[in-house]
């Protein structure tokens, strides 16, 4: 077989892994994460040798992953609504402590992990996949392989930490609120909306000229943010992914540009293929002999993660800055989710505890807004600024 042929060979064996993880994560409702699968499916390649440790070279997603993260962070900043962090303030605070919670149990837990270990960790378990990114990648350069493979294992498996206690606590916060929609305390979602004046929407300089913003426009607003952001980290220091982040949050809020400007030019798909792909190589440098170390220093951090926030969110009266114990807890487990996984937990909850619609919709109503908005301070925008930190500790 050609190069050629063993390329696309490669390609197809890497979607391949990462279709069965989304078909299986969509046939299980998401109980199963299909990152989760993808990456197990990975693992198990490299350590029987059934695919070849550079697999992704061998596929030519290396630079092609290298140029997409840029990109993503900046097109994730034009997704970030202003408006409805300022609304939900409560939330992005309780959000905030949370994190730095987080950050104050695993730096706790250093003597048992190890400094390197913890410090790509937290902006993970902060964070999503840009995070994630960000971390690997600089411990593969500096040399920390099993680092490396500790933070991809880090990301696959947060879902499955964060939605047990995601949805006990959310659970607990639906049915005070079903007692007090029940007592007339509260109203539902829709008798709010009636009451609430309807607003002309704001005509920006992105609308009014939408016709000109095409998919090349768009993917060259943001290679040029990328561009800009990478000449400020070489000029200042500052970290590309912060600047990036800044810019897409700027130029969206003003109207500048479209929001989510990378689903316009329907190239975000891909893109996030691409930094997906980024993280594999860091499981072909696992060995049998490092599986025991992971698997311990894994437990030990998602305990000291989880222990950690229900002492300091749950026991001390930090959780009065949203007023309740069980949602203040909820929040916290939004940085471990991300969205949709938190939109679906919301709605899971009102689903099993009712079957009436205004009982469902005045749950949703006080769940949804504090988990999805948790989630987007968390891992949309702060866990990046987070991870620009972080990685110049490593």
């Amino acid at each position: 077989m050609t190069n050629a042929g063993y390329m696309f060979l490669f390609l197809f064996l890497t979607v391949l892994f990462f279709a069965i993880g989304d078909f299986l994560g969509v046939f299980t409702k998401a109980k199963l994460s299909s990152v989760f699968v993808a990456m197990f499916l990975f693992l198990v390649g490299f350590m029987t040798k059934v695919i070849p440790a550079d697999m992704i070279q061998k596929a030519g997603l290396s630079q092609s992953a290298a140029w997409s993260a840029p990109l993503l962070i900046f097109h994730m900043g034009t997704m970030i609504n202003i408006k409805e962090l300022i609304d939900e303030w409560r939330t992005v605070v309780m959000a905030i402590i949370s994190m730095i919670v987080g950050i104050i149990a695993i730096f706790a837990v250093i003597p048992l992990v190890g400094k390197e270990a913890a410090v790509v960790s937290i902006p993970i378990i902060n964070g999503g996949i840009i995070a994630t990114q960000i971390m690997t990648g600089a411990a593969m350069e500096k040399g920390f392989q099993t680092v490396a493979a500790l933070g991809t294992l880090v990301y696959a498996i947060q879902k499955f930490v964060g939605t047990p206690p995601a949805s006990y606590f959310g659970m607990r916060e639906g049915r005070k609120v079903l007692e007090q929609f029940r007592a007339g305390k509260i109203q539902a979602a829709a008798e709010d909306n009636k009451k609430a004046p309807v607003k002309e929407a704001r005509i920006t300089f992105a609308k009014k000229n939408e016709k000109y913003f095409t998919s090349f426009t768009c993917m060259a607003i943001a290679a040029g943010a990328a561009f800009i952001s990478r000449m400020v980290q070489e000029k200042t220091g500052l970290n590309a992914s912060i600047t990036a982040l800044l810019l897409g949050t700027v130029l969206s809020y003003t109207g500048a540009v479209p929001n989510a400007i990378l689903d316009k030019a329907k190239v975000s798909g891909f893109l996030s293929f691409a930094v997906f792909a980024s993280l594999i190589p860091s499981l072909a440098k696992i060995s049998f002999g490092d599986l025991t170390t992971l698997g311990f220093q894994l437990l030990i951090i998602f305990a000291a993660f989880v222990v950690g926030t229900y002492i300091l969110i749950y026991l001390l009266p930090t959780w009065k800055i949203v007023g309740s114990r069980d949602l203040a807890m909820g929040i916290a487990m939004a940085q471990l989710l991300g969205f949709p996984a938190t939109y679906l937990i919301a709605n899971e909850i009102a689903t099993a505890l009712t079957d009436d619609e205004e009982e469902k919709n005045a749950i949703l109503k006080r769940i949804i807004p504090a988990y999805v908005v948790a989630g987007l301070a968390s891992v949309t925008t702060i866990s990046i600024i987070i991870a620009g930190i972080f990685v110049e500790f490593l």
